[in-house]
Order: C-alpha cells, then sequence, then structure tokens
C-alpha cells in the first residue's frame, strides 16, 4: 500500500474503499458504481485485508440473494410468494394513480408493478417519482381475490445512499493533505490511476465535478469516443441523472402542463445529455428556448406561473473531425445539432472541456488505490451547494473591464465550483488561487471564441486579468497556441462540401497532419551559421501538440 493510501486510511477511516474492489464484486450485475461502493462501504472500508476478504465475500452473498436480474425476475417472484417475504435490490420509481388516489411503484427487473406505496415515503424521497432510485426493498406477497389489489406488498424501503455524514470533520481532514495529494485522492475517488495522468487532465477530470457543486452550472464536453466522458454522470452520484440526447421532451425536462407534473429539472441536481452531438439529429425547437431560458434565469413557465430550479445541465457528446479541421472549416461546436448549434443557447454554457485532449481509456489507467466511498462524496458535493467560493480570487487579481457580465458568470462559477472541490477548507495559496482562475477563464474563452467565429455581432473580447501593480496576464486556450493561423479567422465556407464519412485511424492522423502543416504554417527551415546561436528558454503547456526536437541544419542543443 501506497504512503497516500496509508494517510488516506488514516484521516478518512471507513469512509474510503480500495477501488479495484467494485470489478471484483460486480460481476455480471448491471448496477451503478455509487450502488455497489454503498455496499462495499458497509463491509470494505477498511484496510485490513482479512476483513476486506470477508466483506468481498458478504458483498457478493448480498448480490446473489438479492439483486435482482431481469432473466431471473420469475424465480424472485416465485421466492417472494413461497416465503411470503423477501428482500430485493431493484430501481424503483413510482406513479400517482389519479383513479384510485394511490401512489404505485413499478421495479424495472423484478416486472411487478402497481405496489402501493404510501404518501409518507413519497414525500421523504421525491426522486422516486422522476427518473427512479436504486433502493433495498422488502417485499410481501398476500394473494386477494379481489380484481383491482395488487398481491404485492411493499413493507419498507431504503434509497441506497448515505444517510449522514461529518462535512466539519471532512474539511479537517482535507487541512492534513498537500493539493497533489488532495487531487490524486480525488482521482483515485472517481477510480483512475493519478500516476496516468498530468495535471492538466487530471483538473479536467475534476471540472467534470463541478456540477455536483455548483447550483445551475451549464458544462459542454465534446471529444473522440471512449474518454469517459458520461460515466461519472451515470455511475458516480445518487444526485444527478444522465439521459440520452434523443430522449428530451419539454414535459419530461422542465413540466406537463396538463398533469402539472414537474420534469427532472425539479428533483435532479444534476441532469446530463448523453450522445448530445448529432448534426442530423431532430430537435423541438421549443425545448431549445425554454433550455435558453432555464440556462440563463434558472426557472421555466408552468402556464402563468413561473418556477425555479437548482438543476446543473451537462452536455456530453463525441467529435467527428479532428480540432484542426473543425477550426478550418466550422468551428470547436461543429459536432451539435443544427438547433442546438445557436449562439445564443451556447453563450448559455460556462465552461467548455476539452475533450481530444482526455486520453481514451485503457485497462491500466483505472486505480487499485483507495478513494471516498463515492455516495459519501456525493454527499459532500451536494452539501457544497449552498457555498460561494466565487470571489475568493478578488483579494489579489481582477478581470479585465471588457469581460462581460455573462462571461464572467461563467468564470466565477467555474472558479467558485473548482475551489470547492480542491479547497473546501479554503487554504489555498496565492498561486494555487491564480491557478483556478485561469483554468475557470481558458474553459469560458472556448466559448467565446467559437461564440465569434458563429456570429459577427459578439465583439472580441480580451480574457485577462491584473495583478495588484496592474500588471496585464493574458489566458489563451491551448488550441489557440498550437493552430494560431486558424484560431482566429472567420470561416469561409467552402466551394466543395466537407465530407463527413467515418474516418480510419490513419486517415485522421494523415488529416491532422496535413492541416497542422497548413494551419500552424511554421517557417521555412533555414541554415543557421554557428555565430548565430543563442541560449533559449522554451515553453510548452501539457498537451501541447506540434511539438518536435527536430532542428534546423547547423544548429544544436548545448
Amino acid at each position: 500500500m501506497s504512503q497516500l493510501d496509508d494517510k488516506i486510511n488514516q484521516h478518512f477511516a471507513g469512509l474510503v474503499v480500495r477501488k479495484d474492489l467494485v470489478k471484483t464484486v460486480k460481476g455480471n450485475a448491471i448496477v451503478p458504481t455509487y450502488v455497489l461502493e454503498y455496499l462495499l462501504g458497509q463491509y470494505c472500508a477498511t484496510n485490513d485485508e482479512a476483513t476486506i476478504q470477508a466483506g468481498i465475500d458478504t458483498v457478493r452473498e448480498i448480490l446473489r440473494k438479492h439483486y435482482v436480474h431481469r432473466n431471473e425476475a420469475g424465480l424472485v417472484r416465485s421466492t417472494i410468494k413461497e416465503k411470503g417475504r423477501h428482500k430485493v435490490i431493484d430501481r424503483i420509481s413510482v406513479a400517482l394513480n389519479d383513479k384510485s388516489d394511490a401512489y404505485e411503484a413499478e421495479f424495472a427487473n423484478l416486472g411487478i408493478k402497481k405496489v402501493i406505496i404510501d404518501s409518507a415515503t413519497v414525500k421523504k424521497h421525491p426522486k422516486l417519482l422522476v427518473g427512479g432510485v436504486w433502493c433495498i426493498a422488502d417485499l410481501e406477497y398476500l394473494f386477494t381475490e379481489e380484481k383491482n389489489d395488487s398481491p404485492w406488498i411493499l413493507s419498507s424501503i431504503k434509497p441506497i445512499q448515505l444517510s449522514h455524514f461529518d462535512f466539519d470533520g471532512y474539511v479537517a481532514a482535507r487541512k492534513q493533505f498537500t493539493t497533489d495529494e488532495w487531487i490524486d485522492l480525488l482521482i483515485q475517488s472517481v477510480g483512475f490511476n493519478p500516476q496516468m495522468f498530468g495535471k492538466r487532465n487530471k483538473i479536467s477530470q475534476l471540472v467534470r465535478l463541478i456540477p455536483f457543486c455548483e447550483r445551475n452550472y451549464n458544462l459542454i464536453e465534446l471529444g473522440p469516443k471512449g474518454t469517459g466522458k458520461s460515466h461519472i454522470y451515470s455511475e458516480f452520484s445518487p444526485h444527478g441523472i444522465l439521459i440520452s440526447g434523443g430522449e428530451v421532451t419539454v414535459p419530461k425536462l422542465f413540466v406537463h402542463n396538463g398533469t402539472g407534473k414537474l420534469g427532472l429539472v425539479g428533483y435532479w441536481d444534476v441532469v446530463a445529455f448523453d450522445e448530445f452531438a448529432g448534426k442530423q439529429k431532430r430537435v423541438d425547437k421549443a425545448l431549445v428556448d425554454i433550455m435558453k431560458n432555464y440556462m440563463a434565469n434558472k426557472s421555466f413557465s408552468r402556464g402563468v406561473e413561473t418556477l425555479g430550479a437548482e438543476a446543473s445541465m451537462v452536455f456530453v457528446g463525441n467529435t467527428d473531425h479532428t480540432v484542426p479541421y473543425m477550426l478550418k472549416h466550422s468551428d470547436l461546436f461543429d459536432p451539435l445539432p443544427e438547433k442546438f448549434h445557436d449562439s445564443a443557447f451556447l453563450d448559455r454554457i460556462h465552461c467548455y472541456i476539452p475533450g481530444w485532449e482526455v486520453d481514451v481509456i485503457r485497462g491500466e489507467m483505472f486505480s487499485s488505490g483507495y478513494g471516498f466511498v463515492v455516495d459519501y462524496l456525493a454527499e459532500i458535493l451536494k452539501s457544497l451547494r449552498s457555498h460561494d467560493f466565487s470571489d475568493l480570487y478578488k483579494g489579489k487579481w481582477r478581470l479585465s473591464e471588457e469581460i462581460s457580465t455573462r462571461d464572467r458568470d461563467g468564470i466565477h462559477k467555474t472558479f467558485s465550483g473548482l475551489m470547492k472541490i480542491l479547497f473546501p477548507h479554503g487554504g489555498a495559496t496565492d498561486a494555487e488561487i491564480e491557478e483556478v482562475l485561469r483554468v475557470a477563464m481558458e474553459g469560458r474563452k472556448r466559448v467565446k471564441d467559437q461564440l465569434l467565429r458563429i456570429d459577427a455581432t459578439y465583439p472580441k473580447v480580451n480574457f485577462a486579468y491584473f495583478d495588484q501593480q496592474d500588471a496585464e496576464r493574458s489566458v489563451t486556450t491551448l488550441e489557440e497556441e498550437e493552430y494560431p493561423g486558424a484560431y482566429h479567422r472567420r470561416v469561409v465556407p467552402d466551394d466543395e462540401e466537407v465530407p463527413r464519412a467515418p474516418r480510419t485511424e490513419a486517415a485522421t492522423a494523415g488529416e491532422a497532419s496535413l492541416l497542422q502543416s497548413e494551419l500552424v504554417a511554421p517557417p521555412k527551415a533555414t541554415v543557421v551559421s554557428p555565430s548565430s546561436l543563442k541560449e533559449q528558454h522554451l515553453v510548452f503547456q501539457e498537451n501541447q501538440r506540434g511539438v518536435t526536437f527536430d532542428l534546423a541544419p547547423g544548429s544544436r542543443i548545448p
């Protein structure tokens, strides 16, 4: 066990698990990670190997006896009938039957419906009404000859999430870790090996968590397939829900005007849209308009009534082309459906994660170290939604006056969210605060720079900040440094339509190489005389591409 793992177990005893255990116990159970880690947290939250092995056996036995596989639903129903009572682990959703004036539960895997559930339970766990919740439930069977009565009786139900936590203890323990140690702990908590990531990539992983700790935060990530863009939103927290981009409707997301039933934004902290990209997707314009209003004003209308909500929105999708290709032919929002490729909608987005910088997930990138039980971290992040860290930079830095109100809002929300995640105790140094500020500004600048390409009415903005001596410090995106020849120009449509056929790896690499040489336009190599040699200091960012150690003839490295 590493020195960091020892330290983690010392300060967060009982709240961390070894992350490789999830795969060990999951088998063929199709359940989110937070469900498995909830069980592992009950029996394996220790560094004692004997206790861990005993806990693994216990969790496996619980899953074997109580988790409902769809293909074994009939056997489980028979077990409940014969025994009279049985405990099950299943995803349960609830709907109101207005004809009988009763709430009825439906068990997704078990395949039973119209199970009566009392109003007090529904009021205590309202997410049962929207999308469903993974629960441990006691079911009874009592046959009745009444035609409309169900034989299934729900005697108890317990949603799988942490019942309580000590926030002050969390903050106090954070003080015992350096910033780098804390970042590595968080990376291990989401299941990855921190040794496989550079600092910039680690921060990108943590920005994905901001919607869970920042209210009404709008985030987008577009990039290649297989980089884990949607993993956090489907597996990480019981307070977030991942839906397919094609399944979105106004009633499902906001409110059903006929019944008055609230949609997802009224119940969940995070609503994430998977497979959001796709230029040919059909999109309801009314949905886009309501989303624009909600993302800007945190409210939506139900008839004549205006309702507020706090759900953050996340949009994740795949890119079809390389970055230089998109910069030459369109913009970095190119993969989006036409109705979402709208400057008014895109201007509501607070941060753009460059998914092309994130490596495709490989087996060796998963962690075998200790990290927080994810539902514990999820509850911590949820509690941080009521905190505001957005002005912590103002004692040392100030933003350029050119930066608009909407740009400032995006910067402030990203800055606040990342400060909550990294420094909940408030112990950041000036250099660390500046680093977080630059990350926040780059995320918003990536959005704004694309808006300049899409809509000529947007004014150009200098994304800069000033220190106490009024020295200006500019912020650039990595793409801006890599492809300066294409980044700031307006897109001129080609005479010939750009092909969108699926691309092979070799073709994509060739395309990138060809376009990079065209867009970056490096100077031709010239012979350098020995007398012109001079010492230089060059700085390159992590993930920066197009850098070579090849030198012009006659030059040399001292």
